[in-house]
């Protein structure tokens, strides 16, 4: 039974891992960073050095392909990550996806369909999360990308002109339904499940909804020590307020999975001595049911609004990004599943818990995803982790989904 070759996979990873690195022994590649640019150019120049056919669309996604003809059976991730997190999250899936091509390719194995491995911009969100994937399913608008800016007000537009893209251009990375057979990814978990169940192998089922809003409240800077505490307009106490208010309508009006994290917050002018004059923080939502998540996101502007008049502010509240929830294809998780016990590996059905870019290629084709364990469950920090012998795991099964797809 074929396999991939795992110390080519490890070796690609830790370079990959090296690229980014932070002292915590993270990574942080935001999308069109420094970093981020250096292991675009690593990538196309490992695709190129395998002798596969690469290409880079209008929307800076990054693809490798074996085959010919249409539709493709494409797999992948992004290479970009949150600040100073792990070194698999994303990278995986690309470099599994990778590694699969060369695995074919390298034993002459020859498919009914065409292979791609793809490498999506901003999946994590820089620049509001999954511009790539959306741009490929045609759902990034001109507008959207001028639209878009990161929250140090860099336009998206600037970013992607310092790189050689034009926005102008990007309705061009959309991609024919009918030219993709289907999307799989591999990812780490990011969660404690399968570890706790001891199990190689996660079949997704569902992606939940999630959304990003910004908001900023805004009073006036004034003197912290001549201003009297019943004459200020201080920002922070609406940003304050609004933190534990958004909490509780999360845990009393929410379903019971529903999680709310306030991830950001700054004050200006920012000094110790001043009264603060805006505060600005994001709240991240997320919750598997798509009514549940629009219901709070319209709670969210009431309480936002509500606490601003109670303190004399001004607030304004931005939607920077809303993902509906998605299904993953019944036929794929059968394929994954079937995969999964020929290599002799037990698999666990779940939710995921966090969003992927599958749940934007599911818009438009038949979708899944495998999950291999995460170390603890953690993620998001350079102390997440999955063992090498689960790397090769989810690889392999990757692999077996690969050319089940392809020569359907």
């Amino acid at each position: 039974m074929l396999r991939i070759n795992l110390a080519r996979l490890r070796q690609d990873l830790e370079d990959l891992g090296e690229i980014g690195k932070t002292p915590e022994g993270g990574v942080w590649r935001s999308s069109f960073s420094e970093a981020d640019l250096e292991a675009r150019r690593w990538y196309l120049q490992r695709l190129q050095d395998a002798g596969l056919q690469h290409w880079v669309d209008a929307a800076g996604n990054i693809y490798g392909r074996v085959g010919e003809g249409s539709p493709a059976v494409i797999a992948g991730s992004h290479i970009d990550s949150v600040p100073n997190g792990g070194r698999f999250d994303g990278a995986l899936g690309v470099m599994a996806a990778f590694e699969c091509l060369r695995t074919i390719k390298d034993h002459g194995v020859h498919t009914k369909l065409p292979i791609e491995a793809v490498a999506f911009t901003d999946e994590e969100g820089r620049f509001g999360g999954f511009v790539g994937s959306y741009a490929l399913i045609g759902q990034m608008p001109y507008e959207e990308v001028m639209r878009r800016r990161d929250l140090r007000g860099v336009p998206l537009a600037e970013a992607m002109h310092a790189v050689g893209l034009d926005p102008a251009r990007i309705a061009a990375a959309r991609r024919d339904p009918n030219d993709i057979k289907a999307y799989v990814e591999l990812h780490i978990e990011q969660g404690p499940i399968l570890e706790s169940l001891n199990v190689p192998i996660g079949v997704v089922q569902g992606i939940v909804a999630g959304s990003r809003t910004w908001i900023t409240f805004r009073g006036r800077a004034d003197h912290a020590g001549t201003t009297p505490m019943s004459m200020r307009q201080d920002a922070f106490l609406g940003a304050a307020e609004f933190g534990l208010r958004a909490r509780d309508m999360v845990l009393t009006e929410g379903s019971g999975t529903t999680v709310g994290t306030v991830g950001v917050l700054e004050l200006k002018p920012g000094a110790s001595n001043i009264v603060p004059e805006s505060a600005f923080l994001t709240l991240d939502l997320r919750d598997i049911s798509w009514d549940v998540l629009q219901r709070l996101l319209e709670r969210t502007r009431l309480i936002a609004h509500e606490v601003a008049e109670k303190w004399g502010l001004e607030v304004t509240v931005e939607r920077m990004r809303v993902s509906e929830p998605a299904q993953m294809s019944p036929h794929l998780q059968a394929i994954i599943a079937e995969a999964a016990k020929e290599l002799g590996l037990k698999a666990h059905w779940m939710n995921s818990g966090a969003g992927h870019d599958a749940q934007v290629m599911a818009k438009i084709a038949p979708a899944g995803m495998i999950f291999v364990p995460s170390r603890q469950g953690r993620s998001h920090s350079p102390a997440e982790h999955t063992d090498w012998d689960q790397i090769e795991n989810g690889a392999n099964v990757l692999l077996h989904t690969l050319l089940r797809l392809a020569n359907e």
